[in-house]
């Protein structure tokens, strides 16, 4: 079992930050620890949080200085990077300068599920294990991340609450450039990274029993998060993702298993899986907003999701094509015929994929069947003023939604703390329900205490200029990505969140970030009273360290006696 640094248990207490907060906290922590004591057979606890962090094997041989990048390009369409090789070894930061050579780098990293009390306290911590089948520790064949992919690992309480599940790749430890290669059953001539990895939906249990579900999907990118929908006798996963890293138009596969995708979870060890094409369960299309076609596939670069009252919602908040906003999946085909509407109130979770036309794929994509929500942005990413970058989604109640907002990690010069500071969609935003005219309103936008554009320091970690960039090494806030909340009875609610950041590394998802959180007023719409609510800082990651994901511990929300029984991030 890991055992964290000093640097990881550098944990702030919230209870310093408001006293409403802290007692919200406190009564979590007793009887979080309550059911511990009571369930000695259980890894996790109800109640507890769980946050998905990843450590960096900082080793020079990781990456040889002068190695052509990426690997087995030359086989590829694609073509190589510069012929003196990456300029860079495998010492931590400074790999990471390696992006500005290959901007498809990254170096795969192992997972970790670490316990802690809602107010911070650290319990104990899960490596993610390598495959069943293999049945033992070794550095090959591990569920994997792509240490500097900033966007993954996000963390998901199932329907039913007794399983968390993640994504990652099936790869071994230290590999370079996994998050951009191609899948097996989806190769793409074109994607300058030569190699092939499938990736893989995990899901963990109370006891800490692992599942993986291996998938063809994503191809050329990463997925991002997963929900297993294992009420009623279901055992169907969605997620959430990107897909493509060469040219256009993508081939097939790609199309196919970009964005919101439909999974069978498998009963079988890895060895024994044989995944097929992917299989897609929802997609949008900006000419549903009457625009121009965009590049095929690309309308569904999703970044965040949720379920709430049987309905799928995904966000969008990154490249330049499509719409940064809030979508849900219409499975009635009546909630919006412009592309923009209101869940219907007999809405269904998907059951099945969707259905397609193989031989339109490559020229008009997926059938549209999402939505924007009402009240959100419909203007094209390349045209609005402000962009927004929602990430993760958190419903309170049927009329109280947040939205985590990474900010637009602007780190082009001399200005990057200025420009984060500056910023005013970045942070955790509330958004309330008109029932009067049918439409979501953006109420407050929570910042205070985030320290947006502050730098700080990480033990170990360089200070001065990084000369790759020029630019200060030190990290800052820049938003909010994944997130948990949940409902007080005091009538507040507690909201934790990771932070993205902003700083002169050569790739920004490579800084040591945060765990944040704070508590709302659930009724609240006056921006002036909720300035005065202000986020702590509940951990910190070290040197090497990142974090991506934060929920509820499985089986939280089980039973009536459970802390965080009634919490919203799943159903109600």
């Amino acid at each position: 079992m890991h055992q964290p640094s000093n640097s990881r248990r550098t944990i702030h207490t919230l209870a310093q930050a408001t006293t409403v907060l802290g007692l919200a906290l406190a009564s979590l922590a007793a009887g979080a620890q309550q059911n511990r004591d009571h369930r000695d057979k259980d890894h996790f606890a109800p109640g507890n949080l769980v946050v998905s962090r990843s450590v960096y094997d900082n080793n020079p041989a990781n990456v040889k200085v002068g190695t052509i990048l990426p690997p087995n390009c030359a086989s590829t369409q694609g073509g190589c990077g510069a012929a003196t090789g990456a300029p860079y070894n495998g010492t931590y930061p400074g790999v990471f300068n390696d992006v500005l050579y290959d901007p498809s780098f990254g170096i795969t990293s192992r997972i970790f599920l670490d316990q802690i009390t809602p107010d911070g306290r650290f319990l104990d911590s899960l490596e993610v294990p390598n495959s069943l089948d293999r049945g033992i520790k070794s550095t090959s064949d591990q569920l994997v991340t792509s240490f500097s992919s900033k966007s993954e690992i996000a963390l998901h309480l199932s329907t039913d609450h007794r399983a968390l599940t993640f994504m990652g790749y099936v790869a071994p430890v230290n590999t370079i450039d996994v998050s951009n290669s191609n899948t097996p059953l989806a190769l793409d001539p074109t994607n300058p990274v030569g190699q092939e990895f499938l990736r893989g939906v995990a899901t963990v249990d109370r006891n800490s029993h692992f599942s993986f579900t291996e998938i063809n999907a994503y191809s050329g990118n990463n997925g991002r998060s997963a929900i297993l929908n294992n009420s009623d006798g279901n055992a169907i996963v969605y997620t959430a993702g990107n897909a493509g890293n060469g040219a256009n138009p993508q081939p097939v596969g790609i199309v196919l298993g970009a964005g919101a995708q439909f999974i069978d979870l498998s009963g079988k060890h890895e060895a024994q899986q044989d995944p097929g094409t992917p299989t897609p369960v929802a997609s949008f299309s900006v000419t549903q907003l009457g625009d121009k076609a965009d590049k095929v596939g690309k309308d569904d670069n999703f970044r965040g999701m949720t379920i709430f009252n049987n309905v799928l919602y995904y966000t969008k908040g990154s490249g330049s094509n499509g719409v940064n906003t809030v979508y849900f999946v219409d499975t009635t085909g009546k909630a919006c015929p412009n592309g923009v509407g209101l869940p219907a109130a007999n809405a269904q979770l998907p059951t099945m994929p969707l259905t397609y036309d193989p031989a339109a794929l490559q020229t008009t994509g997926l059938p549209s069947n999402m939505c924007i929500l009402a009240g959100f942005p419909t203007a094209l990413a390349k045209n609005a003023n402000p962009v927004a970058f929602p990430f993760a989604l958190w419903f309170a109640n049927a009329t109280t939604l947040y939205v985590a907002d990474e900010g637009d990690g602007f780190a082009d010069d001399s200005t990057l703390y200025t420009h984060a500071a500056a910023q005013t969609t970045a942070g955790l935003q509330k958004w309330i329900f008109n029932k009067t005219t049918n439409t979501w309103n953006l109420a407050y936008t929570l910042t205070s205490g985030l320290q947006l554009g502050v730098p700080y320091s990480v033990h170990g970690y360089p200070t001065g200029t990084n000369a790759a960039t020029s630019l200060p090494w030190s990290p800052a806030t820049d938003g909010l990505r994944n997130m948990e909340g949940r409902v007080n009875r005091d009538g507040t609610v507690t909201i934790w969140a990771i932070t993205s950041t902003i700083s002169g590394g050569g790739d920004t998802g490579a800084d040591p970030n945060r765990l944040v959180a704070i508590n709302d007023r659930l009724s609240n719409t006056d921006a002036t009273v909720a300035a005065k609510q202000r986020f702590s800082i509940v951990r910190q990651a070290g040197f090497a360290e990142v974090l991506r994901g934060v929920a509820f511990a499985p089986g939280t929300g089980v039973d009536d006696n459970d802390p965080g029984h009634d919490s919203g991030h799943d159903r109600w």
